[in-house]
């Protein structure tokens, strides 16, 4: 039978290599701190810390993720709008300690930054314009973010103005004013159609009675004759 002092060495030395080694995922680092004091970075793998002393602080994900962020304004012309802007960014790997350690809440600060933006220039625009020159807001939106969140350790891939979505009151004039340019169109086409009609209606009266007339002289000709 097995002593307990031999046991409780053989456990202990078992807990102390169960915790010296770890495991970083693909696309994944992970912070290592040692009492308290950033250590180093680890990447992907199987890798080695000492137990007790060295802890995992965090890990960042080196994927690219999105974030989607709604902002109401309003436009030049007193329209109330929603827009929904997406936002394409990664942890730059060779800035991992910055975006840890100089930035707690990335998703909140973007945001904000996208709410400066889009609140500075669509209240610049008419709705109409809003919806030409999206692809200018999200380039707005991309330089400002670029600049900014480098620092942090934050690249910027991609800015997207997703969805524009007017107050609902305007949609349904809108709605109405296509609708009215539909009609009007649609009439002129019958107006067209119709005028058509009537002078094809002429024609051919006119015609009808040119032959008749005609055969009317041709009668009076025979008889004469």
């Amino acid at each position: 039978m097995i002593s307990t002092t031999i046991i409780i060495p053989i456990v202990i030395i078992a807990l102390v290599l169960f915790s010296s080694f770890f495991m970083v995922k693909q696309q994944t680092a992970a912070i290592i701190e040692r009492f308290g004091k950033f250590h180093s970075i680890k990447q992907s793998g199987l890798k080695l810390k000492i137990p007790f002393v060295d802890k995992i602080a965090g890990k960042l994900s080196l994927k690219i993720q999105q974030l989607d962020v709604i902002i109401e304004t309003k436009t030049l012309d007193d329209v109330f709008v929603k827009l929904k802007v997406s936002v394409q960014y990664k942890v730059i790997t060779e800035k991992v300690y910055d975006a840890f350690y100089k930035l707690d809440y990335p998703h909140d600060q973007i945001t904000s930054y996208v709410f400066d933006v889009v609140r500075a220039e669509v209240p610049k625009m008419k709705l109409d314009d809003v919806f030409v020159k999206k692809n200018d807001i999200a380039i707005a939106v991309k330089t400002e973010l670029n600049d900014a969140m480098l620092d942090y350790g934050f690249d910027i891939i991609r800015t997207l103005v997703t969805d524009i979505d007017p107050d609902a009151q305007v949609k349904i004039a809108m709605n109405r004013i296509n609708a009215a340019d539909r009609e009007k169109t649609a009439a002129q086409y019958e107006g067209d159609a119709q005028r058509i009609l009537i002078v094809e209606k002429a024609k051919a009266e006119a015609e009808s009675k040119r032959l008749q007339g005609q055969g009317i002289a041709d009668q009076r000709r025979e008889i004469a004759r």
